[in-house]
């Protein structure tokens, strides 16, 4: 470096400071209003937070008085959104608040949260089976009494379900239900195949207003267990023995209708169902198997009926004389076997007339008992 040049760099010196001092004064000149105005945006702020704060707090203080000694209850969603927003402010912050829990609560609530994070539960072995599929594995093995594991997963398979046949084997034990040697066929599953040629029997008794009282009348009656169709086979206050005997050969006597196709008849332990009324069926082809004793799930068809009759109709009238009662039982039996749907035969009816179901017309009401039992049917146009 020669001697001209350090002696010009000397003299440029000072004047660089200067400007630089003098850009410096400029920046902050230009600054300061703007700082101004920053810090005065953020005390507005904070300002109004601070005045939503107080708010909240004495919100949360007139919300803890009236509820008083009154525990809340938490669902475990709000728990783990308390808990993080508390572990946020930490336990300081907590304590010069007015909160719904107090601030141990709620880091114990983070601790708990923190330790399920890092727990993860033990599963050994495969996991279980679907509810779903043990419940299909139940239902077809009640269903089918002859089937075998294999006969099952074979099934199953078809179904596009993959399950062994030791799973099956320990639902089905687990259930207890025994294998196909040892299961037995329901007596449902035996109703079920046999209704076409089952017919079943029962009474039921009707409270009648006559010139000498209140009196008991009985009425006897059978049911198709294909069909549900119903027939009335006599009433009489003295169901005894030449009641019973002639009410056999009643039905003996021409065997038409449904009674054409039946070849065993059910009716419970009564002594109304005497040795003669058994020995006139039997000796015309129709086997009487009496039912379990105290055991009214064996006749439930029948026992059904007799809920249907007298919630429909018998339990909203007042018989004043027979006469009365024949006509309830005759209104009944029209509607009930030609214009009432049944569940147990898909709510269908068991025997509908030529217009009674679909058509075009006006849908028109058929009125039996003064109204107390309906049938709607379209009138043809």
């Amino acid at each position: 470096m020669t001697a001209a040049s350090a002696e010009a760099r000397g003299v440029r010196a000072p004047f660089e400071s200067r400007a630089l001092a003098i850009r410096s004064c400029c920046m902050r000149d230009v600054l300061k209003p703007l700082h101004l105005l920053l810090h005065w945006y953020s005390e507005l702020k904070c300002h109004e937070l601070r005045k939503r704060l107080d708010y909240q707090d004495a919100q949360l203080r007139v919300l803890r008085e009236a509820l008083g000694k009154k525990r809340l209850r938490f669902t475990p969603e709000q728990r783990r959104l308390l808990a993080a927003k508390a572990a946020a402010l930490g336990r300081k912050v907590l304590r010069s608040m007015t909160t719904i829990v107090t601030p141990d609560t709620l880091m114990a609530w983070h601790r708990k949260l923190i330790a399920e994070k890092w727990t993860h539960p033990r599963r050994v072995g495969r996991p279980r089976k679907s509810a779903e599929l043990c419940a299909l594995v139940v239902r077809v093995a009640k269903e089918n009494a002859t089937w075998g594991i294999k006969r099952i997963e074979g099934v199953l398979r078809n179904l596009d379900y993959r399950i062994s046949r030791t799973t099956i084997g320990r639902i089905l034990a687990e259930r207890g239900i025994p294998l196909v040697p040892e299961r037995l066929t329901s007596w449902r599953q035996f109703v079920r195949s046999h209704a076409a040629t089952i017919a079943a029997m029962d009474f039921f008794t009707t409270e009648v207003w006559t010139w000498t009282g209140l009196q008991t009348w009985y009425t006897l009656f059978a049911i198709d267990h294909q069909t549900r169709a119903v027939q009335v086979l006599g009433t009489t206050p003295h169901p005894d023995g030449s009641f019973m005997a002639q009410v056999a050969r009643n039905i003996t006597s021409v065997l038409e209708g449904w009674w054409r196709n039946k070849t065993m008849v059910l009716f419970d332990r009564d002594t109304k169902f005497t040795a003669q009324f058994r020995r006139i069926l039997e000796h015309a082809g129709l086997q009487c198997i009496p039912l379990p004793p105290r055991a009214p799930d064996a006749n439930a068809i029948a026992e059904r009926f007799v809920r249907s009759i007298k919630s429909e109709c018998l339990d909203r009238l007042i018989p004043f004389g027979v006469e009365s009662l024949h006509r309830a039982l005759r209104e009944y039996l029209a509607h009930y076997n030609g214009e009432r749907n049944h569940q147990g035969i898909g709510n269908e009816l068991i025997a509908p007339r030529l217009g009674d179901v679909g058509g075009r017309g006006r849908v028109v009401v058929r009125r039996r008992l003064g109204g107390l039992l309906n049938f709607y049917r379209r009138k043809a146009g």
